[in-house]
């Protein structure tokens, strides 16, 4: 088993990350632990190496709160070509057929497009991070072997086409929102097959997940020409990385308590998950409540000891 990393004390928080397309989104992770001098650093939500847009990063305390963030719904740009369907559904891979999609309208398409929106049962890429027997997928096509990946429940909730270019190639521009696990190569893949052209992927952009948006993102580039206040002043608070979950205020004369692990009087009777906040709004725990009591699960507040002066 692997050690846990140790955290740099003071640097806790959410980062939105602008990755470009080329690095995995492990590199951009590696290199933001190196320029915020922070081991404990993890993401939610990996983008493929050619796709760009929004990382969301957590650092220190926050990578406790990763689970929260990994369900939130997603948004994406993405270039879609017809006429040339590949072994990866994007222009990485080899050509697996060829059609002439001249013919092809926006007209035809949009109405393709229908189709593919509400509650779907999706086969993800061969070439995937998904596991079969414990192996993610990607490292079996590489060994030589075509995996049979099983079909999953996704939701898209909104496909829209952007714009259209028709030719033997026709390429159209489409947002999509949809559930996490969603896989922008498949729909390109399939949007393909059912129009009779085969179709691939040829760039992505995630543009949002969840409330948080590119806009608001910032590049490693921009990070690192930032002195560490300015890099820290970059981080969001814990509880942005809270979701929809309930919230409640812990008085003070409990926290002692709450470092011990002690159950807690549930003062507002809210049952299941609950974040127990302080009154200035800093995380301080997350707890299981049954309407009576609430029982420690994550426990985020810091002993005096450890707390900067």
């Amino acid at each position: 088993m692997g050690r846990r990393r140790r955290s740099t004390p003071g640097l806790d928080g959410l980062l939105l990350l602008a990755k470009p397309a080329g690095p995995t989104s492990h590199d951009q992770v590696a290199v933001a632990r190196r320029l915020f001098g922070q081991p404990r650093l993890g993401h939610a939500g990996t983008l493929d190496p050619p796709a760009a847009g929004l990382l969301l990063l957590c650092l220190g305390r926050a990578t406790r709160l990763l689970e929260f963030l990994v369900g939130h719904d997603k948004t994406y740009r993405g270039e879609l070509v017809f006429g040339r369907a590949t072994t990866t559904y994007d222009d990485h891979g080899e050509t697996t057929a060829e059609a002439d999609a001249s013919a092809l309208t926006a007209a035809q398409l949009q109405a393709a497009l229908l189709n593919f929106v509400g509650a779907l049962e999706q086969v993800p890429p061969p070439v995937s991070a998904k596991k079969i027997d414990g192996v993610r997928a990607h490292r079996l096509v590489r060994a030589g072997q075509t995996p049979e990946l099983p079909a999953v429940p996704i939701r898209i909730d909104r496909l829209d086409l952007l714009d259209f270019t028709p030719g033997p190639a026709a390429i159209a521009r489409v947002r999509v929102r949809c559930s996490t696990g969603t896989y922008i190569r498949a729909l390109a893949h399939d949007l393909g097959a059912a129009l009779g052209v085969g179709g691939h992927l040829r760039g992505l952009v995630r543009e949002a997940v969840g409330p948080f948006t590119l806009a608001e993102a910032t590049g490693l580039d921009a990070l690192a020409t930032l002195d560490p206040a300015g890099r820290r002043a970059a981080l969001r608070p814990l509880r942005d990385c809270l979701g929809d979950l309930p919230r409640a205020v812990l008085p003070p004369e409990h926290w002692p308590d709450l470092l011990l692990g002690r159950a807690l009087p549930a003062a507002e009777g809210i049952e299941g998950p609950v974040a127990l906040l302080s009154a200035e709004g800093d995380v301080l725990a997350i707890a299981e409540g049954d309407g009576e009591i609430w029982r420690p699960r994550k426990v985020l507040l810091q002993p005096p000891s450890s707390q900067e002066a």
